[in-house]
């Protein structure tokens, strides 16, 4: 039996990740067929197929997910 392999979670560039104030979004995409988001400040994970992740970041290319104001 091969070993599952781990997460390895990536910041945005954008974070702007300080002490302070530790909220920002993880990603891992190291995982094949996998993609797992991760909260910074309280670890909580979610896991999303690879196919999920990629429509997901259409819709939100589109707009789709935007908040009014």
């Amino acid at each position: 039996m091969s070993a599952v392999p781990e997460f390895e979670f990536r910041t945005s560039n954008a974070c702007k990740y300080n002490n302070n104030d530790p909220r920002c979004v993880e990603v891992a995409t190291n995982v094949p067929g996998k993609v797992a988001v991760r909260n910074s400040a309280t670890g909580h994970t979610v896991e999303f197929t690879a196919i999920e992740w990629s429509d997901f970041l259409s819709g939100a290319k589109l707009g789709e997910f935007d908040v009014a104001a």
